[in-house]
């Protein structure tokens, strides 16, 4: 399993998420670097040699504004591969991010939330436009409980926007549930995920917030999960990244453990 450190960036900082409420993010403070300016976070990332590919959610584009090309362009530096989630709610949001070459940042797949998207279409758009391994669907909730615009997931639970998604296309899914981001209390997803493996074995998991410890990366890679989305406990240094080779399981093993987490109702 793959650890992906995380950057969540507003005003031009990386900010620290804390349970989802986004007006109260304030600017990170790190055993890893020394400033929350985006280069020299993801910089800090960059050296410890433990990461391949950044997350970054850029909070202002997801809000409705324009990408923040000048820090995208500083994390590109680093050298990490960019996944990037900067508010795909339209055709044109979604041509933005493809002529992101031009401007100096070349992304390796692009996050398509759940809180943004208004439509199948769009996408299916999206899977068209960028392929099934570069196009990442983000089933995000809040409380177990899906954050969707109007439209066509409105009511629909968890597991029926993860088959609809995967119908369509999909083959990789964040997990994450905004709740848990910042706090420290352990993932909440691993129902979820012991049921989709079983109904859609070729989508690959992700999983994201309340990630605390090593013993949690290890509890999601034997569910099954190939990444892991980590900010405050690398932050903190409550994981040290050095650590992170050791919390691989093998994919069989993954799969025998996955099948002792009990599934909730509301799935």
């Amino acid at each position: 399993m793959e650890t992906v450190p995380v950057i969540d960036l507003k005003s031009g900082l990386v900010v620290h998420g804390v349970g989802g409420d986004r007006a109260l993010y304030r600017p990170i403070r790190s055993v890893l670097a020394g400033s929350a300016r985006p280069s020299e976070v993801a910089r800090a990332f960059a050296d410890t040699g433990a990461f391949r590919h950044i997350y970054v959610a850029d909070l202002d584009a997801i809000a409705g504004q324009r990408p923040d090309w000048k820090s995208l362009h500083e994390i590109a530096e680093s050298g990490l591969r960019i996944w990037l989630d900067a508010g795909v709610a339209d055709t044109e949001r979604l041509q933005e991010l493809a002529d992101g070459h031009e401007r100096g940042v070349e992304l390796d797949a692009i996050i398509v939330g759940l809180e943004s998207l208004t439509s199948h279409e769009l996408l299916s758009a999206t899977l068209a436009q960028w392929g099934p391994m570069r196009c990442i669907f983000s089933l995000d909730l809040r409380g177990g409980h899906p954050i969707s615009r109007e439209g066509p997931w409105q009511r629909r639970s968890p597991g029926v926007i993860a088959q609809e998604a995967f119908a369509l296309g999909v083959r990789r899914m964040i997990l994450l549930d905004l709740a848990t981001v910042g706090t420290c209390n352990g993932p909440q997803s691993l129902p979820l995920a012991r049921r989709l493996r079983t109904d859609c074995p070729e989508l690959e998991l992700i999983g994201g917030g309340g990630i605390r410890h090593t013993n949690d990366l290890k509890t999601l890679a034997t569910a099954g999960f190939s990444a892991a989305l980590v900010a405050t406990a690398l932050h903190n240094g409550a994981i040290n990244p050095a650590d992170l080779p050791n919390v691989n399981v093998d994919e069989d093993d993954g799969q025998r453990a996955a099948t002792t987490i009990l599934l909730p109702e509301e799935y």
